[in-house]
């Protein structure tokens, strides 16, 4: 689907709505270090009013960190905020500023070990985690190759005009988290789909695999995709950092031996790739996220 192919919404019914994305398209073209200083603000205000979440990330710290002391773990509590704060501007900028320059010019360790797959009509099943940068890392792997992304469909009919839209402007194509038939097809015909698996999910088949030694409810899509379409599995990590190029992103080798027979061996070896990214930039993954809301039967309640 082109973005002109998107039925647009009517602006009477919506007007509200409409407003509010063209004050975010302002937004989206300030300078990219007053956008981040609007982040960092953003995130403050994040960790003082929301004092729910703010339980479930140092719940989340916590267990996943259990040799940081006290000042530790709110230290990284107060830098995932900022973080998280940063994550909404940068996410701006991304989807409403269509310059391609910048994302173009970013640099990706290991981009050889995409570019062998599509020389070789390979499909790729690119996972990566729920990063606060990670829209930024979505498109730039979109400007360099032609990529496909998974989604969740919003409810509000303008956000999800406006995110479709923006992201059809840079992605190849893009498919909601159901259409695994089109996923496939696409996999099988020597396609690149960008996905990350790493959230509690309600629908979909899960199985526990351990995350940071803790059962986390995982969907067993990766195998399944890979085992049906036969497509390569790259980890793609991305980070942001203070200077430029403010950005760090990486791809890794084509997982061998993937996918095996065990399903359980093959989300061991996905949610244990994840983690490893998270350790490279800890204070950089979406902790407001309650990952381990699902327990296995007999366990007490996470959160």
């Amino acid at each position: 689907m082109k973005p002109s192919d998107q039925s647009k919404p009517a602006i009477g019914s919506n007007l509200l709505a409409w407003i509010v994305f063209a004050l975010l398209w302002l937004l989206a073209h300030l300078p990219f270090r007053l956008l981040l200083l609007i982040g960092r603000g953003l995130g403050w205000l994040f960790r003082v009013g929301l004092k729910s979440r703010r339980q479930v990330v140092r719940k989340n710290l916590t267990a996943c960190f259990p040799d940081l002391d006290h000042a530790a773990t709110e230290k990284l509590l107060k830098q995932n905020y900022r973080e998280t704060g940063m994550m909404v501007s940068q996410t701006l900028r991304t989807f409403l500023n269509r310059s391609p320059r910048y994302f173009k010019d970013l640099k990706i360790e290991g981009k050889q070990h995409l570019q062998n797959c599509l020389d070789q009509g390979q499909g790729v099943l690119l996972v990566s985690g729920h990063f606060t940068a990670l829209d930024v890392g979505g498109r730039a792997i979109c400007e360099q190759f032609p990529v496909a992304g998974v989604y969740r469909p919003h409810k509000n009919a303008v956000q999800e005009y406006v995110v479709k839209r923006s992201r059809l402007s840079y992605a190849k194509k893009m498919f909601s988290r159901d259409e695994l038939k089109g996923i496939v097809k696409h996999l099988k015909t020597g396609g690149i789909v960008w996905y990350a698996p790493d959230q509690d999910y309600r629908r979909g088949q899960s199985i526990f695999s351990d995350f940071f030694g803790i059962p986390a409810s995982t969907i067993t899509a990766t195998h399944q995709l890979a085992k049906i379409s036969q497509c390569k599995v790259i980890f793609y990590a991305v980070k942001r950092m203070d200077e430029k190029p403010y950005y760090e992103l990486s791809l890794s080798k084509p997982l061998e031996n993937f996918p095996t027979q065990d399903v359980q061996t093959d989300i061991d070896r996905v949610n244990q790739g994840i983690e490893q990214m998270v350790k490279q930039a800890p204070s950089q993954y979406l902790w407001l996220h309650k990952r381990f809301k699902t327990r296995p039967p007999g366990m007490d309640k996470f959160y």
